[in-house]
């Protein structure tokens, strides 16, 4: 969490979830307790480094709990508290809305690729 007091519920919330791979983790920890490396697989395109980071944030923030049975090989299992099954709650919507609208954000991406694309076209021409 950054140090200055959240200005409003928004932003407080952000201080919490904000970022790529957060939501995705608290999305994969919903249904239940989850082991590091099951995280790893279904946070597609998360780095282990990162995955790292954003866990022990989450950890620190209270989201979810981090138990560790200190075996060999190890064994950690990470699953939602309380407060952040309500903030899984509060994602719901979002979530819907990205599911409504799938199809539209994909047309907006290729078209942002096509573009990205042809600027650098134009910009190895000059």
């Amino acid at each position: 969490m950054k140090n200055a007091p959240p200005t409003c519920g928004l932003d407080a919330a952000l201080m919490v979830v904000g970022g790529k791979w957060k939501p995705l983790i608290l999305f994969h920890l919903g249904p239940g307790k989850r082991r590091f490396g099951e995280l790893r697989r279904l946070v597609a395109g998360v780095s282990e480094k990162m995955l790292i980071q954003q866990l022990r944030e989450l950890q620190a923030d209270g989201v979810i709990e981090r138990v560790d049975f200190r075996e060999i090989p190890p064994k950690v299992e990470y699953s939602v508290t309380p407060l952040g099954r309500s903030l899984g709650q509060a994602l719901i919507p979002l979530c819907d809305w990205g599911t409504a609208h799938a199809a539209a954000i994909e047309a907006i991406r290729l078209r942002r690729v096509a573009d990205a694309g042809a600027e650098r076209e134009e910009a190895a021409a000059f």
